[in-house]
């Protein structure tokens, strides 16, 4: 596989970390979503959750 220079307007437009820190930030608002979800639950006295898939849960 032959190597090629990048030309000085390709290495200013490569920027890395674009894609760790996209997927960095998307995971914690997921984790955060899931955290109230999960504190809402066990918090309520009753109540029922109704998931994609058919899955419910119900408590009283």
């Amino acid at each position: 596989m032959e190597r090629i220079a990048l030309s000085e307007e390709e290495l200013e437009a490569y920027h890395p970390g674009e894609a760790i820190t996209f997927a960095s930030v998307m995971a914690i608002m997921v984790v955060a979503m899931m955290a109230v979800v999960v504190y809402r639950v066990f918090k309520s006295s009753k109540g029922s959750i109704k998931l994609p898939g058919g899955y419910g849960f119900e408590w009283k």
